[in-house]
């Protein structure tokens, strides 16, 4: 039998729900704004200062075109962070308020032919 609202609206307002939140955003809201700022840097000197962005590096290779593939970079290193961050510090603790609410009862998504659960 599924939960009731009230045992979600109890759930949220927990002190682990609280805490939840609370750390996620502390990751979310400066790494956001950090890729924002450092995204925006890129479009200004794009737009603003494009003698600076043509100095030439290596043979064709100039700074507009390393720092268009640092934005690349710097995204795929943030999505792996917080991959790394989320199991270990957001994970557990999601796990433990959904096993506070469900009382660690799991249905099987799916059985083989055996009967096992995949």
């Amino acid at each position: 039998m599924p939960a009731t609202p009230e045992k979600y609206l109890e759930v949220q307002n927990s002190d682990e729900f609280s805490r939840l939140r609370h750390t996620l955003r502390r990751f979310i809201f400066p790494t956001t704004i950090a890729f924002i700022l450092w995204y925006s840097l890129y479009v200004l000197l794009s737009a603003y200062a494009r003698d600076f962005m043509a100095i030439k590096l290596v043979g064709n290779i100039n700074v507009a075109l390393l720092l268009g593939l640092l934005q690349f970079v710097s995204t795929f290193v943030i999505a792996w962070y917080y991959s790394k961050f989320a199991a270990e510090k957001i994970d557990p603790a999601a796990d433990d308020i959904y096993n506070s609410i469900d009382g660690d009862r799991r249905a099987p998504s799916s059985t083989t032919e055996e009967g096992s659960v995949l």
